[in-house]
């Protein structure tokens, strides 16, 4: 019997509604913003008249990042960073949680996750972490933005865990059969992990795509910037006069505004995860989930 609902109840779901449209308004309004400024003109941009609609409509703030050499060569450099860091970690994680998975385990099994979990709560601090890099002679090459962070304690946790959920009767089964331990991981547990390893891609695709602080500790000439720390120096470290000696025509020149140009740096910036994460989104908690806690 289906009791009806109570108005206090109605209430409720009512104020938690607007609440919740009410935070996601607030989220989006920046957006927006950025958006309205980086298609309106210079005027109305360099005044502040712009709000949540462009004023003074234009595209030239787009028209010349299609021909700015450096911003598309920092958009490739990310590009190339993440396919390849997200390749890397991902093998890495499932190279290493599968042999930790195992309930028959090996020698120094148990030292080797204490390991695994003191490195991901501790670090050798960032003097020692650049040195070590400049030593295995990374400094200024693309292996300084990609290989640091292949090794990601948290995700081999969460792949671990997921690993130990899956039935154990198909892996003994195939090792009757006389698969070996590549077979079992390529056949059995890679096919069934795909929410888990959707999920850790997402995470690892995310924090190469915003990462900018390393790209400019580990990158000497700002032609090998990826493309968070070129907007970062543009954003916040460079005058106008130095974004507009970039453009290449006198034209765009005069029609470009700082902050219009910053804002569509940003919106061009932010397109390729808004296109990736609806890909992935129905992956996103399943995999979570499943590899947070161990059943």
């Amino acid at each position: 019997m289906i009791r009806a609902r109570s108005w206090q109840s109605t209430l409720f779901d009512v104020f938690n509604l607007g609440f919740l449209a009410l935070l996601g308004l607030l989220c989006l309004l920046p957006l927006i913003h950025t958006f309205a400024v980086s298609l309106s003109s210079k005027g109305p941009s360099m005044a502040g008249l712009v709000s949540f609609w462009p004023v003074g409509f234009t595209t030239y703030n787009y028209e010349h990042l299609l021909v700015a050499s450096q911003f598309q060569r920092s958009f490739v450099i990310s590009l190339v960073r993440v396919l390849a860091g997200t390749a890397l970690t991902l093998l890495v994680v499932v190279l290493t949680a599968y042999p930790l998975s195992l309930a028959e385990g090996f020698p120094g099994q148990r030292v080797f996750k204490w390991i695994l979990i003191f490195a991901m709560l501790f670090s050798g601090g960032l003097i020692p972490w650049f040195l070590a890099i400049r030593s295995l002679g990374l400094y200024d090459t693309m292996g300084a933005l990609v290989l640091p962070g292949v090794v990601q304690m948290f995700s081999i946790i969460i792949m671990l865990n997921f690993f130990r959920q899956l039935p154990q009767e198909m892996v003994e089964a195939a090792a009757i059969d006389g698969a070996s331990h590549w077979n079992i991981l390529f056949r059995i547990y890679l096919p069934l992990s795909l929410p888990c390893l959707a999920t850790l891609g997402l995470f690892s695709a995310v924090g190469h795509w915003n990462a900018w602080f390393d790209g400019m500790v580990l990158m000497k000439r700002v032609a090998n910037y990826p493309l968070q720390t070129y907007l970062q120096t543009v954003v916040i470290g460079r005058s106008f006069a130095e974004i507009i000696s970039m453009v290449d025509t006198r034209e765009l020149a005069e029609k470009l505004s700082t902050r219009s140009l910053q804002a569509a740096m940003i919106i061009v910036a932010m397109i390729p995860i808004l296109m990736l994460y609806p890909f992935l989104q129905r992956y996103f908690l399943t995999g979570l989930t499943l590899g947070s806690v161990k059943g």
